[in-house]
């Protein structure tokens, strides 16, 4: 699977289109922790410093609709006839693009986590308070962040290879987001925490009081993996069934 890993490293480094997307998403985290403290938020309070922090799971959004272009994309520009003639086995296609497109999605998470933390501080000190970086939950809701990025930039990829039009994929990602979840979540009460974008907020909200409503930590972890995996494996076996 080296080559078509290689292969994928190459696209990604040569396109300028994903790049500007996952810019997108440390602006979104400074934009977010900017806003919290021009809200009011108390800079002297270990839970808004985690409130904060917890903004790194907006960027997976970003990651989302990042790996839904490494296949519908590649559908929307031909280019994936090229591919398949290059490596006939599509089962090592879409597993090379899942693992490419999920460590690139934890590589962003990183920096939008870099960037939280950057801002935070910065807030932080301009409003005459300190970060308090072994606090409890902080380094724990940066890694919830950076696995919910991932996480999410699996998930596009596998449905970008169900949904295999862009502009189709990220608007039911973006409609889910925004209306379907909500809509669920006062339909299902307790049990739309098994949700995706539910159990995302699980990962990266550890030690903020208002996620008691929430999976704990290690329970999103469980649920997001879960959905990766299914996203992953239908993806694979439509590929596999098609290469049949």
């Amino acid at each position: 699977m080296l080559p078509q890993i290689r292969t994928e490293v190459r696209k990604i480094a040569t396109i300028r289109s994903p790049w500007l997307l996952l810019a997108a998403g440390p602006v979104i985290v400074v934009a977010g922790v900017t806003g919290l403290v021009a809200a009011g938020g108390n800079v002297h309070d270990p839970a808004v410093q985690n409130q904060a922090l917890a903004h790194v799971g907006l960027a997976a959004v970003f990651t989302l609709m990042f790996g839904i272009l490494a296949v519908a994309g590649e559908y929307r520009h031909g280019t994936i006839t090229d591919t398949f003639l290059s490596f006939p086995r599509r089962g090592r296609v879409i597993g090379a693009k899942l693992a490419v497109y999920g460590l690139t999605g934890a590589a962003a998470g990183l920096v939008s986590a870099a960037a939280a933390l950057a801002a935070t501080a910065a807030w932080w000190a301009a409003k005459g308070g300190a970060i308090h970086l072994p606090a409890h939950g902080t380094w724990l809701t940066l890694a919830g962040g950076v696995a919910a990025n991932c996480a999410f930039a699996v998930i596009g990829v596998g449905l970008g290879a169900l949904i295999r039009n862009v502009a189709g994929a990220i608007a039911l990602a973006l409609a889910w987001i925004a209306l379907i979840e909500g809509i669920a979540g006062q339909l299902l009460g307790g049990l739309a925490r098994w949700l995706p974008f539910y159990a995302s907020e699980a990962l990266d909200r550890s030690g903020i009081p208002a996620a008691a409503r929430l999976l704990p930590q290690w329970g999103g972890v469980l649920v997001l993996l879960g959905f990766a995996a299914l996203f992953a494996g239908i993806a694979s076996m439509r590929f596999r069934w098609e290469e049949a």
